[in-house]
């Protein structure tokens, strides 16, 4: 079981880039907080999102960059497109023996498999780097998309939980998943990504 996770391993997960077919993903800085804040700013996006506020104003988006720089319990990843910023998908590790999966795309960029390629190449990066058997992630049940990109990935269904939401300011069903390591290694023909330094 993982209890604490080295320097070196964070150092390095912080600098590096992962490159799909279509996307690249990299570290969000202060330079990306208008993009990240137009993206993020939505109701449709807050309300699937479980600490998204909203509104969501500059002042959270540069909070959320300067946290990711200061901590070493979740990596996160700016989605980008031809070098456009469509979103953020990442790994939270306060769970370090389970860590979980999160995503969301700005509305302009849903239906086109962004976001399962983007989970992917998170998902490959979080087996290759860290010491764990299991990652987590949810959906809310009333988000049939989100589910689906989870499903894509290999993610099994394992439960109806109740979870805060901030847009909403309230709790709401949400249909949690696990991937196993075993599952990920028997189905990771989806593709290649990479990674190179920064």
């Amino acid at each position: 079981m993982l209890q604490d996770i080295p320097t070196p391993i964070l150092h390095e997960a912080s600098r590096c880039v992962l490159e799909t077919e279509r996307l690249r993903l990299r570290r969000p800085t202060l330079a990306d907080v208008k993009a990240i804040t137009h993206l993020a700013n939505d109701r449709r996006i807050a309300e699937n999102t479980r600490r998204l506020p909203h509104p969501y104003l500059q002042d959270h988006a540069v909070d959320f960059v300067r946290g990711i720089a200061n901590q070493h319990r979740e990596t996160a990843f700016l989605i980008e497109s031809d070098y456009t910023p469509i979103g953020m998908a990442g790994i939270d590790r306060h769970q370090p023996e389970r860590p979980e999966l999160g995503y969301w795309l700005g509305v302009e960029h849903w239906g086109q498999g962004f976001a399962t390629e983007a989970a992917r190449a998170v998902i490959d990066f979080t087996f290759e780097e860290f010491d764990i058997e299991v990652m987590k992630s949810g959906a809310r049940v009333a988000n049939p998309a989100s589910r689906n990109v989870l499903e894509k990935c290999g993610f099994q269904w394992s439960g109806v939980e109740l979870h805060r939401f901030e847009a909403l300011g309230s709790s709401t069903p949400v249909d949690c998943f696990r991937l196993t390591r075993g599952v990920w290694t028997s189905i990771r023909s989806w593709g290649n990504s990479t990674r190179r330094e920064r």
